[in-house]
């Protein structure tokens, strides 16, 4: 059986926002949770991964008692095709491991796989990173590096992605999540932009519903698609629910 029918499966399997934390943290017990959702906009480091339309997302996460965790998620997206690839769908696998490393200082490294099955496109868009993270209090600062070419980049491995966020409680079930990056793409700096965020979640019970604005400064070398700029500042509304 090829590699890409069991990817397309799993695509069904996942898919139901965005980025999203792929890591979950050390629990009391071993836990196994689901998560479906919708967007009015996939935002990924700042670009918009389905032409500022809606799409439907999913992931699995299992965590053990000893930090150890591993995942899948899913979305619809549509920049693939709008590269000239033929893929509706990205599947991300991940695993790594969290601890406390100090007093209220949290470490987190692992590895992620993003899949675009049967993508087509030359390079593959296909994309492995391993990323590292320090937590204290609120904010976390993260950094993931490529092992592969960065999303179809040609010469890109080693491309860095610098994340600086923070989640602030509000009380009554509301938060407010500050977002800073930088992503640099290796040999090739005009591609290289910085992503800005402001999200205010309302989590109600199991439910989580998030409006937030999203902006990215792309420059020159992201040329328009249909005319828009999928990196233009936008409100972006989402809702997951977690069983």
């Amino acid at each position: 059986m090829t590699r890409a029918p069991i990817l397309n499966r799993l695509a069904l399997s996942f898919m139901a926002v965005a980025a999203t934390a792929f890591a979950m943290p050390a629990q009391a017990a071993d836990t196994l949770s689901f998560n479906v959702g919708v967007t009015s906009d996939y935002r990924y480091r700042g670009i918009s991964q389905t032409r500022l339309k809606p799409a439907l997302q999913g992931g699995v996460d299992y965590a053990t008692d000893s930090g150890f965790y591993v995942g899948a998620w899913g979305s619809t997206i549509k920049w693939i095709k709008d590269a000239g690839g033929d893929a509706n769908t990205e599947i991300d696998l991940y695993g790594g491991y969290k601890t406390e490393i100090a007093s209220g200082l949290t470490l987190d490294v692992g590895l992620l796989q993003y899949v675009y099955p049967s993508n087509k496109l030359n390079p593959s868009a296909n994309t492995l990173e391993a990323y590292g993270a320090l937590s204290y209090g609120p904010a976390t600062l993260k950094i993931s590096r490529s092992f592969s070419n960065l999303f179809g980049f040609g010469n890109s491995k080693g491309s860095l992605y610098y994340d600086l966020s923070a989640t602030f409680d509000l009380g009554n079930g509301f938060s407010i999540t500050p977002h800073i990056g930088r992503q640099t793409v290796k040999n090739l700096s005009a591609a290289s932009y910085t992503d800005a965020s402001l999200t205010l979640n309302k989590a109600i019970d199991a439910l989580t519903l998030s409006i937030g604005v999203v902006d990215a400064k792309t420059g020159a070398y992201f040329s328009p698609v249909g005319n828009k700029d999928l990196g233009k500042r936008g409100v972006v509304l989402g809702a997951k629910y977690t069983f």
